[in-house]
Parts: structure tokens; C-alpha cells; sequence
């Protein structure tokens, strides 16, 4: 219970299914501040509070569990490296995978419960053979399904997503909170990344990676601006780029590379961000893994779009084709793969093609931090 609305419904809606629930707010730092400041993390003491609240009001039993250093090394220092090796890493994918549905799903099964449940929005089935899948929430403009695409067949086996097989939208489960006496309902959701509180994420690498500075080029290598520290960029960003020097057609700039080695970023237009496959490490099943080059549909980004793609597993290497050319696609995201509603798996994204660069005749750059 993270003392938001959505895990309080989702915390009612199971007792009042005949579950025996427990609430349980995760204590992820070890320095919480005491108030939120509008609607930017998740993790204040205000939120604990806010959670045992609603717990006193569903007539649960509540605790809070410690699970700030394994955050730290899991989540925040992995969140640092991505950003250092020139890759654009998701916290939210880390923490599912690494926290709620590992360190807090161990701990609960030796405890004695059964399945750890949550307010996401997407939806966990069984399917004929008796395995599991995860599948899309019947409220599109919510459903949570592509930072839920790590987890796997033993994962989902003990996972409820009360929330998810409803299509019930936002509103309605604010006034089902209301309805039920919860303090949350009217609650700001957290929209922000939970432990950068002030959503200022280029001071809190430059706080921990510290400043160096280096240049910013154009595609012919001419220097068009400096910058203090190639961390603070992701591929595709446009704004705070600070260039001197402007571009001979006049027209906008964006991030098409970044090279921690010799601390350089690369602009270019915007067409030269155009992706027509990518390779992706590390991937995680939420079933069987595909045999063979099949048809799926691909989501790049956290509510992104979902765009038609061939994708094939080789050596345990996600290779994945694009029918339509797709831009902005970052290293260190998350390349998740649908089958209708049903979510295949996930994969962390590691080498891009790009359209321009094969046009060009020259071979498409390693993603920044990755070897060629």
C-alpha cells in the first residue's frame, strides 16, 4: 500500500472478496521526507501514514517493511550506472522486477501468504494449460502492463491485480474510494520517478556522477555546443540542449547519440531518429518465450504507442523489426511485446538501426555503453 487511491481500492476490493489481506507500505529510503510535494513521489512519511489510514478503514492489519537498502542497490544504483554507460534505464520496470514481485514477494511467501497484490492496472488470467498471463487493463489510459512485462510464469502465479479486470476508469475508482470512506480518494496520483522527489533528475545524477564537461557535435563532427555532463541527456530530447550554434536549414535539433567514453553527444534533425529494428538484452517471459521470427505489437515507452513488429529471440538476443520506421527509441528502455491484450515479455533495449544512417551506406553506432 503505497498510500495512494489505487492501491487502497485495490487492498478493499480483495478483503471484500474473502481474501485474508495484510497491508504492507514499503519503506524505500532511508531519509523520507515528511511531506510530498504535490503529486512527486510516493514513498513520504505523509504516505505511510496515509496508507495505514486506509488500512484502519478497510480493518486490515498494517505494517511497513524496510526495504530501503535493497532499493538502493537494485534500483537506485542501477539507475546511476544506466544513466552513466550513455542509456536511458525505466525505475518503475527495475522495481517490479527487483523489489515488489522479488524482495517483497520472498518475504511474503515465507511468511505464509500467498500472492502479493497491488493497484496496477492490468490483469492477470489463466489460460487453458493452468499457466498464467498477464494481459492489458480494461482502461487503456491506464493500464500498466509494459512495467509489469518483466515479470515471469512464478511471478505471476502469485500476483493480483484487483484493479485490472475491471474497466472502470479513474474516476470511478476515486468515488469508490469515496464511497468506502477512504481519505485517499482525491489524492494526486505520483507521476514522477519515486526517489527524486523534486523531479529534478539531471541534478541528482550531477549530485551523484558529479560535472564534466564535454561537447556537443553534429553529425559531421562539428562542435555546436558544450554541456557538463553527458548523463543529463536521452535520446530523442529536443529541450535544453543550449546549442551555440544553430542548424544551416534553421530547423530543431535532437539527441541521436551519446558517448560516456569520450563524453561527446551527438545532434542530428529529427529524421535521423528513425529506427528500423533493435536488438535487446536480458530478456524476461511472461510465458514461453516465441519460437522462431513471429508478429507482434511493440511498446517503446511507458503509455506509448503499440506499433506492429517482427520479433525473433536468438542466442538470447531479442531481435526486433519495425513494419513502419519508429523515432526516439532510447538504450536502457524497454522493448515490451503484445500478442492481442496478452504480454509476451519484455527486453532491455541495446542497439538501434537507424533508417538514415543504413541510407548513408555506413554501419548504424553501438548504443552508448554498449559494446558493437
Amino acid at each position: 500500500m503505497s498510500g495512494g487511491v489505487d492501491s487502497a481500492v485495490a487492498a478493499a476490493r480483495a478483503a471484500e472478496a474473502g481474501h485474508d489481506v495484510t497491508g504492507v507500505h514499503l519503506a524505500l529510503s532511508a531519509n523520507p521526507q515528511s511531506f510530498r510535494t504535490g503529486a512527486r513521489g510516493c514513498c513520504t512519511l505523509e504516505d505511510s501514514r496515509d496508507a495505514r489510514r486506509a488500512a484502519d478503514v478497510i480493518g486490515i492489519p498494517f505494517y511497513v517493511w524496510d526495504l530501503a537498502d535493497r532499493f538502493r542497490e537494485d534500483v537506485v544504483d542501477d539507475f546511476v550506472a544506466e544513466y552513466a554507460a550513455g542509456r536511458t534505464p525505466n525505475p518503475c520496470l527495475r522495481c517490479n522486477e527487483k523489489i515488489k514481485f522479488a524482495a517483497l514477494l520472498d518475504k511474503a511467501l515465507a511468511l505464509g501468504f500467498d500472492a502479493v497484490c497491488t493497484g496496477h492496472y492490468a490483469a492477470v488470467r489463466t489460460a487453458p494449460d493452468g499457466s498464467r498471463e498477464l494481459h492489458r487493463s480494461g482502461d487503456a489510459a491506464k493500464d500498466q502492463s509494459y512495467v509489469l512485462g518483466v515479470l515471469d510464469q512464478q511471478q505471476l502465479a502469485h500476483a493480483m491485480f484487483p484493479l485490472g479486470d475491471t474497466a472502470a476508469t479513474k474516476d470511478e475508482i476515486r468515488a469508490e474510494a469515496e464511497r468506502r470512506g477512504l481519505m485517499v480518494a482525491r489524492k494526486p496520483d505520483s507521476h514522477d520517478i519515486c526517489f527524486i522527489a523534486d523531479g529534478d533528475t539531471q541534478g541528482f545524477l550531477a549530485k551523484h556522477l558529479g560535472t564534466r564537461e564535454g561537447e556537443i557535435l553534429d553529425e559531421s563532427g562539428a562542435v555546436v555546443g558544450t554541456h557538463t555532463g553527458a548523463y543529463g541527456f536521452t535520446v530523442g530530447q529536443r529541450k535544453g540542449l543550449r546549442l551555440g550554434v544553430p542548424a544551416d536549414d534553421g530547423k530543431p535539433r535532437y539527441v541521436l547519440d551519446i558517448s560516456p567514453v569520450d563524453n561527446t553527444v551527438t545532434v542530428g534533425p529529427a529524421e535521423a531518429l528513425d529506427v528500423t529494428a533493435l536488438t535487446a538484452i536480458r530478456p524476461r517471459w511472461c510465458g514461453t518465450p516465441p519460437a522462431g521470427p513471429a508478429a507482434y505489437t511493440a511498446q517503446l515507452r511507458a503509455h506509448g504507442e503499440e506499433v506492429p513488429a517482427t520479433a525473433e529471440l536468438l542466442d538470447g538476443t531479442l531481435h526486433v523489426s519495425f513494419d513502419h520506421p519508429m523515432r526516439g527509441i532510447a538504450p536502457g528502455q524497454a522493448v515490451v511485446l503484445y500478442d492481442g491484450t496478452r504480454v509476451v515479455g519484455s527486453a532491455t533495449i541495446a542497439t538501434t538501426d537507424r533508417e538514415r544512417t543504413r541510407d548513408q551506406g555506413r554501419p548504424a553506432p553501438a548504443a552508448a555503453g554498449h559494446p558493437a
